[in-house]
């Protein structure tokens, strides 16, 4: 997501999944109206709706944080790095139960992708769909 802005980033995200504006709100406590305001640059989310929104998409929420506010880049530095999101992409896509069924990701294929992110780097939630969705078409294929 570099070079984007966080409006565009969120739009994106939002048409990925396939939701309406008045979808996200809801499910993130919010009119349409804000989430639109957001999506065209008139606004930046408070924290606590950054978060919401982050998880709601399954999107990095510290990569987030610094579109919204890049400003903040200087506060927050690389501390933490790689090395402590590494485990914390997993437990985000792994514990948000409301992606997982809207994906219809059965046990077996969260065991599989536990499995993956074992072998490299995953550095967004959304990665997870991409290989998920990978594994679902060669399966398709081989049929």
């Amino acid at each position: 997501m570099k070079n984007k802005t966080f409006g565009p980033a969120i739009k994106e995200a939002r048409e990925a999944q396939r939701l309406t504006q008045r979808g996200l709100a809801e499910q993130v406590g919010v009119k349409a109206s804000h989430i639109a305001y957001i999506e065209n640059g008139f606004r930046r989310p408070s924290l606590s709706l950054l978060r919401r929104l982050a998880d709601t998409l399954g999107l990095d929420p510290r990569e987030m944080l610094l579109l919204a506010h890049p400003e903040a880049k200087y506060l927050i530095g690389d501390a933490g790095g790689r090395e402590q999101r590494k485990g914390e992409v997993w437990h985000r896509f792994a514990s948000n139960r409301g992606l997982l069924r809207r994906h219809n990701v059965t046990a077996p294929e969260l065991r599989l992708l536990k499995q993956v992110s074992l072998l490299q780097d995953v550095t967004s939630p959304g990665h997870f769909f991409f290989i998920l969705n990978a594994i679902r078409q060669s399966a398709e294929s081989a049929r």
